[in-house]
């Protein structure tokens, strides 16, 4: 029922808003299909084809909707109430014709509006594109489910008052809210990938969902290095997914996957997007943030196996991407491709230099990991177990809190064996 709500929702909602032109009926009728669907399948069972099943429902609620609002309507013209404007008219929805695959761009870059803050835009993109509930949205934020939903209802309430469109924008309009549209589809993909909170290490529906949608805008806008940039970057990391995971969920870090379950058709689709993003950008056009990452993954996806990484490479990569990009995220990655590439203490060099500079503490468990990681591979195991317990504590994902913990009690034991060496 979950997987099939998960990967039907953003399609539903997409079509439901075409259809309507109102986003919040729309995610209205999307969830009255969802409780007929819980009353019906737990019967029933789930049918062949549940996104059909699921928009028959919420058209009917829809066609239901606009009968009742024309029938009111009516009783307040009979009534003498009626503005005198031009009578509305109940949108024929079955006439409407499905074209579901720009559906979910469409609502996108509708989430996406110029009118809402970047975390209106990532909250809602991530209610409506990636069906995430309220509650997963505020985890991810860390704040209360409350103050989430009442951030959610405003942007919705917002994009009423701003007159937004349905329709894909055009020219400079699309241009300028590219960007945006490519940070959000890079958010619902990284949710995916590595879940900010729940009991699931991954979410593959979200990983499959903003890969998608990826190569929607490499269509799109096939002449923008960035955006074949993004796709080669979703294509080659979301390669690894089926990796990623254990027989029992537990999470399989980078070095220890089996490669051979790498999926060799993303590798190729990400590669042939990069190498068109090489061409153009050859002609002078720039790069980014997003190529400079899918250029990092390559390195990994060619490595037959993890010791035959080019790490100095993907240290030098990173040293680039630093410039472009400064930030601890990209710092702590620099760390670990450094300490690859040179040796943990030049990794811990480079943490070290993070968590020295001015500004609020980082929060999360990504600094406290690579530290861990790093002294471990120092051989400081006494430190490093530290490190993952702090690590753990920050985490609000229940697999990657059981990998830290596990870490940490390894390099204990091993700490408490005396040295190594």
């Amino acid at each position: 029922m979950a997987a099939a709500w998960r990967a039907e929702s953003a399609r539903l909602v997409g079509a439901l808003t075409r259809m309507t032109r109102d986003v919040d009926l729309a995610e209205d009728l999307a969830q009255d299909a969802l409780v007929a669907a819980l009353e019906q399948w737990a019967t029933t069972g789930v049918p062949a084809n549940p996104g059909a099943w699921l928009m028959t429902t919420a058209k009917r609620r829809g066609i239901d909707h606009f009968r009742r609002a024309e029938t009111y309507r009516h009783k307040l013209a009979e009534l003498g109430r009626a503005d005198g404007g031009e009578e509305a008219r109940v949108p024929d929805l079955d006439a409407q014709v499905d074209h579901i695959e720009d559906d979910v761009l469409r609502l996108v870059f509708l989430s996406c509006h110029p009118s809402l803050t970047p975390d209106s835009r990532a909250a809602l993109t991530l209610r409506l594109v990636g069906g995430l509930t309220t509650a997963e949205i505020a985890r991810g934020f860390l704040t209360s489910e409350s103050t989430m939903g009442q951030r959610l209802s405003r942007a919705k309430r917002t994009l009423a008052q701003a007159g937004a469109s349905f329709d894909l924008p055009t020219g400079s309009e699309r241009t300028q809210r590219l960007d945006d549209v490519m940070a959000v589809v890079y958010l619902v993909f990284n949710e995916g990938y590595t879940a900010t909170a729940g009991e699931d290490w991954m979410r593959p529906d979200l990983v499959d969902e903003a890969t998608r949608l990826a190569r929607m805008l490499a269509d799109l806008a096939p002449e923008e290095p960035e955006v074949l940039g993004l796709q080669a970057l979703l294509e080659l990391q979301g390669s690894r997914t089926a990796a990623r995971l254990d027989t029992d969920g537990t999470p399989v870090l980078l070095e220890a996957q089996d490669r051979t379950r790498w999926d060799r058709l993303r590798i190729r689709r990400g590669l042939a997007a990069l190498r068109r993003a090489e061409r153009i950008a050859a002609q002078g056009t720039p790069v980014g943030t997003y190529f400079l990452q899918a250029s990092i993954a390559a390195q990994h996806a060619v490595a037959p196996r993890a010791e035959d990484t080019d790490w100095r490479r993907i240290a030098a990569l990173y040293d680039v991407l630093a410039g472009a990009a400064p930030g601890p995220v990209v710092e702590a990655n620099r760390a670990v491709a450094h300490g690859r590439a040179f040796g943990p203490d030049a990794g811990l060099a480079v943490l070290d230099a993070v968590e020295a500079a001015p500004g609020p503490p980082v929060p999360g468990p990504l600094l406290p990991s690579v530290r861990g990681d790093l002294l471990e591979r120092a051989g400081r195991h006494a430190e490093a177990s530290e490190a993952f317990d702090d690590a753990a504590s920050r985490t609000h994902n229940k697999r990657e809190r059981a990998v830290l913990r596990r870490r940490a009690d390894d390099n204990r034991a091993r700490g408490s064996a005396g040295p190594t060496s």
